[in-house]
């Protein structure tokens, strides 16, 4: 009987001495993604990529292409296909779960890419079925690690319906440093009515996350595009909507204004409100304390590049 749903990995998923066979697939989908071909505009043939030695043009046959470890500039290891499959490590075949954490505990920044992990036969339903009701009941997600495509990869484990979902995670050293990367941003004190105003208009235009009200609108005009070339045989300009370009903000607090009335909120009121909770403030700081200078924020150190290792031939 054909799958499905068609298996990206199989292998097994261990919880200590409890080993179940499972599957993997893939929980998102391409199809919906519109996708061009490069064609050469003089002879309307499709342009063609192939993989060629430095020095030629003769396409280089798959069986003669090994990889190579650059040791020193133009010096490399060779290494042949079969060499880097014969690499034993466990986690190409099974995932063990070593951890579990509480699925607020891992920042969004390390999730990578979905999977579907679903029970291989039903010999394994059973085995499936007790993990995944036992993560649910704990409240927790697994952690665990498991090689794809040549990268042995961190993987959560949480429950998602019925079944499973697997989530690829970059490690540690794959994240830039927030304060790194902001480190230039400043720290000074900002006007309190400009942080009320924004925080009346989050929350008036907050609801619950429903990811059917948008769409890929780019994806759309692109459709749009190819129809009216299919119909007319020419391309037609696909306009944008009504709605105002972005420009560049002269008065934060006029720009607030507006966005809280097409909010359907009251300009006048929401910024009175903003203004006397600044006042009040203000009051409330200047009596019975000296004023003093906001402290001038301390500089991060930014430590030096570490240095390069030698770099991989492609």
């Amino acid at each position: 009987m054909a799958e499905k749903f068609r298996t990206f990995w199989k292998g097994f998923l261990r919880l200590s001495l409890v080993t179940i066979p499972v599957r993997l697939v893939t929980a998102t989908r391409s199809d919906t993604a519109i996708h061009f071909h490069q064609i050469d505009k003089q002879s309307r043939q499709r342009i063609r990529y192939k993989k060629v030695a430095e020095g030629g043009d003769k396409a280089v046959d798959k069986d003669d292409i090994v990889y190579g470890y650059e040791v020193e500039p133009g010096n490399y290891v060779l290494l042949e296909p079969d060499e880097l499959d014969a690499v034993k490590i466990e986690t190409r075949h099974t995932i063990e779960l070593t951890q579990f954490v509480e699925a607020c505990e891992i920042d969004p920044l390390y999730f990578e890419k979905p999977y579907y992990l679903l029970p291989d036969g039903e010999v394994a339903e059973e085995g499936y079925r007790v993990i995944h009701d036992a993560l649910k009941s704990a409240r927790k997600v697994g952690i665990g690690q498991l090689t794809l495509r040549g990268k042995e990869n961190l993987v959560a484990l949480n429950p998602a319906g019925a079944g499973l979902l697997l989530e690829t995670l970059r490690y540690e050293e794959e994240i830039k440093a927030a304060d790194e990367v902001f480190a230039d941003i400043g720290h000074g004190n900002l006007r309190s009515d400009l942080v009320e105003m924004a925080t009346d208009l989050i929350a008036r235009k907050s609801a619950p996350f429903d990811p059917d009200r948008f769409q890929n609108h780019y994806a759309a005009a692109l459709r749009q595009l190819v129809d009216d070339k299919i119909k007319t045989g020419h391309a037609v300009a696909v306009g944008e909507n009504e709605t105002e370009r972005p420009g560049t903000v002269v008065d934060f607090m006029e720009a607030l204004k507006r966005s809280v009335a097409q909010a359907g909120g009251d300009p006048a009121a929401a910024a009175s409100k903003a203004e006397g909770g600044t006042k009040a403030k203000k009051a409330a700081g200047t009596s019975g304390r000296k004023r003093t200078s906001p402290k001038r924020a301390e500089p991060v150190k930014v430590p030096e590049p570490a240095a390069r290792k030698p770099r991989k031939a492609g």
